[in-house]
């Protein structure tokens, strides 16, 4: 069994290839009535688009999306809403090698281990590639969830991280990497520049803040809304690690260190004000009412010039080194899709909270 779906009343299956002729979703569980055309989409696919600028891969995409169903007079029907973006630059021809040996890193040896054959021309399903669809579903879910605000950017590349101090959400949008520190924002220039011209790939960590998520949302055991949020984190192409709030810092941390203190709120309130939020806005798996607080590690690029031991299908040792158009940090062209899983989890469990609680 296949898994390309993902949500439970607000659910979204992705489908295409890298090289294939286009790539999708189709989004199901959508409210109706919701205001909805390709301009409310467009951007946040904009803010993914390979090409950007010399720190990412410069294959040309203009991932220009098309509704193709659940709108009528531009707004939502509550039928399922596929969307499509074709692929016009594939370059088949520079994936002659790895059709014969495995890309160390790469999802190479588990595709043709599980299938038994696979797609090689850019990796096919297992492509970043295949994130566009879900940036495109995510900016429909966001529609549902208009009381919430969602920030994200890259905290951190090549071991290299931003002054707390210095952030600026401002300057995330005025540099290429997502940066809210212009000093870091410069610094990595030559960094992710440096790993580029060496043929070789940086890691990086993308933090996500959602503010605005009314307490309630989520649910106790088996529906926690971080255990969803860190499997749809995980599902992203290259992920090694999730943490919410304090994260692994907790697990360092006295009790009473670790404790969100809670103070009366304002007048004729009864939600608590609180002084610190080391959980990350997430306690029992239910919304505290505090921002939602996550980071995502995600790896080096494994598609690198530098040559690599590794075998071929016959299982004979040789060398690889990946030819063809890759990110030299993945992470950069990740933040907006850390973002827009955000949005499909948070989406997801508005309406559950809805059937549950009215």
């Amino acid at each position: 069994m296949s898994w390309n779906s993902f949500g439970r009343v607000f659910r979204f299956t992705t489908w295409g290839e890298s090289h294939g002729p286009a790539l999708g979703t189709v989004v199901d569980g959508c409210p109706p009535g919701l205001a909805l055309d390709e301009s409310a989409i467009q951007p946040f696919l904009d803010a993914r688009r390979p090409g950007t600028s010399q720190f990412t891969t410069q294959r040309q995409e203009a991932d220009a999306v098309r509704i193709l169903s659940g709108t009528f007079e531009g707004r939502t029907t509550g039928t399922p809403i596929s969307l499509l973006i074709e692929n016009t630059d594939q370059r088949s021809r520079d994936y002659s090698e790895v059709a014969q040996a495995y890309r160390p890193g790469h999802a190479d040896y588990t595709y043709d281990a599980k299938y038994g054959f696979r797609d090689y021309r850019g990796g096919g399903r297992s492509s970043a590639r295949e994130t566009a669809a879900r940036v495109a579903a995510g900016a429909v879910a966001r529609l549902v969830i208009p009381e919430v605000t969602i920030t994200a950017y890259v905290c951190e590349i090549g071991g290299d991280a931003i002054d707390p101090a210095s952030f600026d959400a401002a300057e995330i949008g005025r540099n290429p990497f997502f940066c809210p520190d212009a000093s870091a924002a410069s610094r990595w220039e030559a960094l992710v520049d440096g790993a580029r011209k060496d043929g070789s790939s940086l890691g990086a960590v993308v933090e996500c803040v959602a503010e605005g998520v009314p307490a309630g949302w989520g649910a106790p055991v088996y529906g926690k809304l971080d255990a969803d949020l860190a499997a749809a984190m995980m599902g992203i192409n290259a992920t090694k690690g999730v943490e919410i709030g304090d994260g692994f810092a907790a697990a360092r941390l006295r009790g009473e260190q670790n404790a969100d203190p809670m103070l009366p709120g304002a007048t004729n309130e009864t939600a608590p004000r609180f002084t610190a939020n080391h959980a990350g806005g997430i306690a029992g798996g239910i919304a505290t009412g505090q921002p939602v607080v996550l980071r995502v590690a995600f790896k080096p690029t494994s598609s690198i010039l530098i040559p690599q031991q590794t075998i071929n299908r016959a299982g004979e040792a040789t060398t690889l080194a990946t030819r063809g158009r890759h990110d030299p940090c993945v992470g950069i062209r990740g933040t907006p899709v850390v973002a827009a899983m955000m949005a499909l989890v948070l989406a997801d469990h508005k309406l559950l909270h809805r059937a549950q609680c009215g």
